[in-house]
């Protein structure tokens, strides 16, 4: 006998209803929009039970085809570098997953950030330059 496998993606458009009910209550509960499982479970109109019985095998499928590199960047130690840099990545349309900067030395401080880059969104070696262009920004490159 053939082994079954252990996980399938499935259209949500043939799944019942409860399923996505389940990740609604699940969001619902990470965003602080209901104060427990048994209020999650009253706002999108499913049992305590059947949250219990699906939440840890039900999850969104997260598409990661997005590009993620981490940046490495000296800044200069002048208010509002790294909130410039931080402005343009969001507007490249870069998903900003973590920020580091260390306590400046010699008037310059290390930061580094990972981001996301989704398909078709932007060009990392567009971003680079970009980034590379404001003023404050001592230097950056990929690692």
């Amino acid at each position: 006998m053939e082994e079954k496998p252990r996980f399938l993606i499935v259209s949500t458009d043939v799944l019942p209803s409860v399923f996505l009910k389940v990740i609604e209550a699940k969001r619902l509960l990470s965003r602080a929009q209901a104060k427990n499982s048994s209020e999650a479970c009253r706002m999108v109109g499913i049992s305590r039970s059947a949250y219990y019985k699906y939440k840890d095998n039900v999850q969104v499928y997260e598409d990661e085809s997005g590009q993620l590199c981490t940046l490495y960047m000296r800044l200069s130690d002048e208010p509002g570098v790294l909130s410039h840099v931080l402005q343009e990545l969001y507007r490249a349309g870069a998903n900003i997953l973590t920020v580091n900067q260390n306590i400046p030395v010699d008037a310059v401080a290390v930061a580094t950030i990972s981001i996301q880059i989704h398909r078709g969104q932007a060009d990392l070696d567009a971003i680079l330059k970009s980034v590379a262009g404001i003023y404050g920004v001592v230097s950056v490159k990929r690692i």
